[in-house]
């Protein structure tokens, strides 16, 4: 059991979260290790593969007592067995589309407050599209087909020195204001393979490359030995979490964009499969030329092709272009 005797080594990490009044989840870890954090901008290789390497030094800590404290609401739960921890609940009161704040405390054996950090919580507007997108190779280039030169780039490079793909950001610029008013932004929901031990990194390039805010929904945490697995999570995660976002906002049409390096042309035929209705778009972007044609066939093959937009592309240019023609993109 935790208490303020062994907890001085402990991180409660928590990560934004999403929904509306009815439907609200929240997400974050309790684990032992340098607290992560964005980190300070350097061109040094050793200095960026010695931070790198951190953030997978850490030990989850299990069974940890964790309680959410929301307006008039207080709900506990405990940590999984690497740490995680989720809180998903109702709002008492309405809440407006924007950013809302509770706390999240972490207990120790005699009910103390060891550590608490802010619950940030983004309600969307309520808009005609939502965009679910993933990050390795879609938005940034991270050679995920081939493992030896995806750590080179994840271990050297800081996230501002990470490469976006020519025309990725002036493509979402268009379509996080897609058929809205001002101020009043399409939902972005960024879901990668990516393990949370990244999430920071992951927030430092998107700011810094300008790209639309969004909600981040990664994989589970890896440890320093499993370091070499980093982006191989099982891509039933995935799904499973699209899935759960669009059950929260049963209103709006998907508009789904990943690219060929994985899983990501059967994970979105699947998910047009079983809820054809709410998928507008597909988007994948072509970066292994030997699987362009079987993305294709993936995508011919959704029993509801014929509605729903599809696009195999070599250049974000050429994503631009089509989603004009669907009329996604105001012309």
């Amino acid at each position: 059991m935790l208490n303020k005797t062994n907890a001085h080594n402990i991180c409660l990490q928590v990560y934004e979260g999403y929904g509306h009044t009815e439907s609200l989840i929240v997400y974050g870890h309790v684990y032992k290790g340098k607290p992560a954090r964005e980190r300070k901008y350097t061109k040094n290789t050793w200095q960026n593969f010695s931070r790198l390497v951190k953030l997978f030094f850490i030990k989850p800590v299990p069974a940890a007592r964790v309680q959410l404290v929301w307006q008039n609401t207080v709900i506990e739960t405990t940590t999984e067995k690497d740490g995680f921890f989720k809180f998903e609940w109702k709002s008492p009161q309405h809440l407006e589309a924007g950013w809302h704040e509770g706390l999240i405390q972490l207990k120790g054996e005699n009910e103390e407050i060891l550590k608490q950090e802010p619950a940030k919580v983004f309600v969307p507007h309520i808009t005609q599209y939502a965009f679910v997108s993933d990050i390795d190779d879609t938005v940034m280039v991270s050679h995920s087909a081939t493992k030896i030169k995806r750590l080179k780039v994840l271990l050297t490079k800081h996230p501002q020195n990470r490469r976006i793909f020519e025309g990725a950001k002036e493509l979402y610029e268009k379509l996080v204001w897609a058929y809205t008013e001002p101020d009043v932004p399409n939902p972005f929901f960024y879901v990668s393979s990516s393990e949370w031990n990244l999430y920071f990194d992951l927030h430092t390039f998107f700011n810094y490359n300008k790209l639309p805010d969004g909600i981040f929904l990664l994989s589970q945490m890896k440890r320093w030995y499993q370091l070499f697995k980093t982006g191989q999570t099982k891509h039933a995660g995935k799904l499973s979490r699209i899935f759960r976002v669009m059950e929260v906002f049963p209103n709006q049409k998907f508009v789904l964009l990943g690219d060929n390096s994985q899983a990501d042309p059967d994970i979105y035929a699947a998910i047009a499969d079983r809820v054809p209705n709410r998928v507008y778009a597909i988007y994948i972007r072509n970066i292994r030329p030997s699987r362009k044609e079987y993305a294709q066939q993936k995508l011919n093959s959704i029993l509801a092709a014929e509605n729903i937009h599809t696009l195999v592309y070599d250049h974000s240019n050429e994503a631009m272009a089509h989603a004009k023609k669907v009329g996604l993109v105001e012309v």
